[in-house]
């Protein structure tokens, strides 16, 4: 059995070491157009974790908190729909906001963010430190209408950089026209759902053999 509290999960003698070492995240793709990120800092990290995010999901509302921003950050904030608030952090800034990241290099001020996120029930994550995230932000591939996420369950960025890479790589160029092929044969296909699904499992069995 597994208890949690607010800072740490004991993990009892009750699960074994295969259970308690697996990945128990729940992926998910968000639609950040309809959602409200706050980044709390405007350092490195700051700027690398807004590069990725837009990378992945341009049309992302954005607001950015700190005293200062890089200049790297400015041009990059002017590029999507990413406002800059040259400020220190308080919990005002979270009025509004579905999802919270903060990148400060003042361990109290990121742990007073996860405590104001927390107080009002909103997605947290603080970077670099795992037992301060709701969610990760992992290594993510996308090809047109593709989108492959991939964690390592916060243990290795790097692992994930690199199986990106891989990954990037391997996927076809045009796996989004063949995408958008069967999304048009789906919609010729007469039946019910069942039918439906078995004639596209027949009809798309090929792309896995080897």
């Amino acid at each position: 059995m597994i208890a949690k509290d607010d800072d740490k999960i004991n993990i009892s003698n009750s699960v074994s070491p295969s259970e308690a070492e697996r990945n128990n995240l729940y992926p998910i793709f968000l639609k950040t157009k309809n959602l409200n990120v706050l980044i709390v800092g405007g350092g490195f990290v700051a700027e690398e974790k807004l590069t990725f995010l837009l990378k992945s999901s341009p049309d992302a509302h954005v607001t950015m908190v700190s005293p200062i921003f890089r200049d790297g950050t400015v041009a990059l904030a002017n590029k999507g729909d990413v406002t800059l608030i040259k400020d220190a952090y308080n919990k005002s800034y979270l009025k509004g906001k579905h999802i919270v990241v903060a990148t400060t290099d003042i361990p109290e001020v990121n742990v007073e963010v996860w405590k104001d996120c927390r107080a009002e029930a909103k997605l947290v994550n603080v970077a670099d430190n795992p037992p301060y995230c709701d969610f990760y932000m992992g290594g993510i591939v996308t090809k047109g209408h593709v989108k492959v996420a991939i964690s390592t369950n916060g243990k290795s960025p790097t692992t994930a950089k690199r199986l990106r890479q891989f990954f990037e790589d391997v996927i076809p160029e045009n796996i989004d026209d063949l995408v958008k092929n069967l999304n048009e044969y789906r919609k010729t296909i007469k039946g019910d759902f069942e039918e439906k699904v078995e004639k596209l499992n027949e009809f798309t069995k090929g792309l896995i053999e080897k």
